[in-house]
């Protein structure tokens, strides 16, 4: 497993987490604003259909790298568009509070 820091790239937190059973027809949460070249990591307590959606809803936006966040690990880069953030690598993050 390959560990990182996030680099200078900004980080942006997309919290998708339910706390009650939700339907694949319940809305996301809106994008938050995502400025070109940043790390986008989706977090949250979800159903995989709504990661994959969330995923989707993210594939054309301005990140660098899109992760997943998993509290023992870290965040997972899962997409990306640049060289130095391939797919498998661990970043070191915390989420805010």
């Amino acid at each position: 497993m390959e560990n990182s820091e996030p680099s200078a790239r900004p980080v942006v937190w997309y919290r998708i987490g339910v706390s009650q059973p939700v339907e694949p027809s319940d809305p996301l949460p809106p994008l938050p604003e995502i400025s070109r070249g940043s790390i986008v990591i989706v977090e949250g307590r979800a159903p995989i259909w709504r990661y994959a959606m969330a995923f989707h809803a993210l594939h054309g936006s301005a990140a660098a790298a899109v992760c997943t966040y998993d509290p023992k690990l870290g965040a997972v880069v899962v997409s990306s568009h640049v060289k130095d953030l391939h797919d498998g690598i661990v970043l070191d993050v915390t989420p805010p509070s």
